[in-house]
């Protein structure tokens, strides 16, 4: 068979259709906007060059698609999921195609687009997908400029690096890794002026979130300093958490598939050609960056996603060449993941364990949300206020055209959370809905509820909401 009908041709359309399959699968999606989908919609209703806890990318792609279909329902907010995952694997077979032979550029994007996460991300809208395809383009583009010396690769990398920047912050292990290839691998260096454009064009990409950070009072840094929580301790090695580190390590095992995982870490061993050097070292700082996180203090699952863009790339080679047959296998697995996935969000709330949805986080916030909203308008006020963020997350969404304010109790000191940031409550606001797990206090003792909320099933389940009318200044005074 001719390289070109195994690349792009079959490649291509396999992509094409799995991201198509998913796509129809979204539309039939019966889960809630998770807390964070939601606030990044809200981040998209309010456009600016960054956000408390995040850059703004994410925001601006939902609030274009959103804007394009004329339609904020959950379908269009999770729509670049799908597609850029799709696109991301396209982009990683075009690299692999550069590097090795056209069956392992076919694989490649096979490969990458069954991932678990990439999974998982077709479904939920996430700043590691927003980050997938610039991060992948910024590697084409990289060794792009190793082997021709062209300024335009140069910048074109910079410029993509930096859209990665702007999707996810972790994105930087691009730049510690090209740093270390050209350190470690004479073949993968490229030129001072190449280096330099590179780097302006990161830079003038980068440069209005910067200045938004600088005129914000270093928001989104101070709470990426909260996330890496031993930075504010008196001393990193006070709590190390080892235990942390072995749960973040083998859920790695999960993230990008237990025989692909394995084999990373062969291929990490034993990389053997300069190519597969620099590779190694475009992946690795990641992992081991976010392994020395979870030791130090914890570490979520996904927080290593920049490993795996490199990291594809590594171990198909590696497994076409060793052992074929495990890559048949890995697919097999991953690929009943990509199956089963988007079954259980058409499914649901079925299936159950013990009577409870096993997508239970992802189902009820829509629900609690207009009984709060009927609430409010039974008592006759125009403001809701909760100080949880999962509540004012959804009680944004849900709410947008409900014509009451929501709000968040003003903080006393810095904000925690975008809502205290962009949403505080005015102490002269009148009576408002409190909505909280437990009675506030305002003077008196404390106030009996005007409504308990069901939470039997869901997200909530367990926790007793409930809906209080109180003045302003009470609300805000609550611990």
């Amino acid at each position: 068979m001719p390289e070109s009908a195994i690349w792009p041709g079959r490649a291509l359309w396999i992509v094409a259709a799995i991201t198509l399959a998913r796509v129809v699968a979204l539309w039939f999606n019966r889960t809630d906007l998770f807390v964070d989908e939601s606030q990044y919609w809200l981040w998209g209703q309010n456009l600016d060059l960054g956000y408390y806890s995040k850059p703004p990318l994410i925001a601006w792609v939902i609030r274009a698609v959103t804007e394009i279909a004329g339609s904020d329902a959950p379908f269009w907010v999770r729509l670049p999921g799908p597609v850029f995952h799709g696109a991301t694997a396209l982009i990683l077979g075009a690299l692999a195609a550069r590097l090795f032979p056209a069956r392992a550029a076919s694989w490649t994007a096979i490969t990458y687009v069954t991932l678990p996460f990439a999974s998982l991300g077709s479904l939920l809208i996430s700043t590691d997908t927003i980050m997938a395809p610039f991060f992948a383009a910024a590697l084409l583009f990289h060794f792009r400029t190793v082997e021709s010396g062209r300024a335009g690769a140069a910048a074109a990398t910079g410029i993509t690096v930096g859209l990665a920047f702007l999707a996810k912050y972790a994105a930087v292990y691009f730049l510690v890794g090209a740093a270390l290839a050209a350190l470690f691998v004479p073949s993968a260096r490229i030129s001072a002026r190449n280096a330099l454009i590179l780097i302006g064009a990161f830079a003038l990409t980068v440069a209005p979130n910067a200045l938004w950070n600088l005129a914000n009072d270093l928001t989104t840094v101070e709470h990426t300093m909260d996330n890496v929580g031993w930075v504010r301790g008196e001393s990193w090695l006070a709590g190390l958490n080892p235990a942390g580190l072995a749960e973040f390590f083998f859920s790695q095992f999960a993230v990008f598939g237990p025989v692909l995982f394995g084999a990373l870490l062969v291929g990490y061993l034993r990389p053997g050609s300069d190519r597969m050097r620099a590779l190694v070292l475009l992946s690795v700082p990641a992992l081991v960056i976010v392994c020395v996180q979870a030791l130090l203090d914890k570490a979520y699952a996904n927080w290593a996603i920049a490993t795996y863009f490199a990291g594809t790339l590594i171990v198909v080679p590696l497994l076409l060449n060793r052992a074929p047959r495990a890559l048949w296998l890995s697919l097999a697995i991953n690929g009943a993941v990509a199956v089963l996935l988007p079954l259980l969000t058409i499914s649901a709330p079925a299936p159950m364990r013990e009577g409870v949805p096993l997508l239970s986080r992802y189902l009820g916030r829509a629900d609690l949300s207009r009984e709060i909203i009927t609430t409010a308008r039974e008592a006759g006020t125009p403001t809701i206020v909760a100080r949880d963020r999962d509540v004012l997350a959804d009680l944004f969404y849900t709410g947008e055209a409900s014509g009451l304010s929501v709000r968040a109790p003003r903080p006393a000191d810095r904000p925690q959370s975008y809502y205290e940031q962009t949403y505080p409550l005015s102490d002269d606001a009148g009576q408002v809905l409190l909505v909280a797990d437990r009675a506030p206090d305002c003077g008196a003792g404390p106030v009996s509820p005007l409504r308990l909320f069901d939470t039997a099933a869901g997200a909530y389940a367990g926790r007793d909401i409930a809906a209080y009318l109180v003045p302003a200044e009470c609300a805000n005074a609550q611990p």
